[in-house]
């Protein structure tokens, strides 16, 4: 989903909690890999890897001028022999520590995936949660953001939304509060502007 598609549903959701509760939590990841200087952690589930949300934060982590949001995506049935963004396995969960940020993407709630973000809570790292919501996993995040099944969203728009608003720079805000058409204006140009350069 480019920025265009973002800041269109965006509009469509406006006057609905998905906004501000997508927004608030991506300001709580960005919050605490920044102040930390990265150390992202990104898991999902062995049925559900979210590859989607990590390629997304590779980018917002690029075009935002945050290399701090540029996750590693941990994989349930990682090869060693494949490349290396795609090789690292559960084993990374059992080294987190103090500084390190988890963010579990769980559409269910497996036993094993249970214990390994539990270790990693005991062992210091922030635990971020998004998900159905309701289970044990909410209980020990830090912060979660439910996607309850049947709602007005699915998890993969949920995710799409929390990437565009964690690479999101806070702009100075105007002197008065400006005309409407003014503060569109800035925020179309901000959304579809092209990437910087990779040199």
């Amino acid at each position: 989903m480019d920025a265009v598609r973002v800041a269109l549903l965006r509009e469509v959701l406006a006057g609905t909690e998905w906004l501000g509760a997508t927004r608030r939590f991506a300001g709580v990841l960005r919050g605490s890999v920044v102040s930390y200087g990265g150390g992202l952690l990104l898991v999902g589930t062995p049925r559900y890897e979210p590859w989607h949300l990590a390629a997304h934060l590779v980018d917002e982590a690029a075009w935002s001028g945050t290399p701090e949001l540029a996750p590693t995506l941990v994989r349930h049935a990682a090869h060693p022999s494949g490349p290396a963004h795609l090789s690292v396995g559960l084993g990374r969960l059992e080294a987190a520590r103090r500084g390190e940020t988890l963010l579990v993407v769980a559409p269910e709630e497996p036993a094993p995936l249970l214990e390994r973000v539990h270790e990693a809570r005991r062992a210091g790292a922030t635990v971020l949660a998004l998900g159905s919501g309701g289970g044990e996993l909410g209980s020990m995040a830090h912060e979660t953001l439910a996607v309850p099944e049947g709602s007005e969203l699915d998890l993969d728009t949920v995710q799409h939304l929390v990437s565009a608003a964690a690479g999101e720079n806070a702009l100075p805000s105007p002197r008065g509060r400006g005309r409407f058409r003014d503060r569109l204006s800035r925020l179309t140009e901000h959304l579809t502007a092209p990437p910087p350069p990779r040199w």
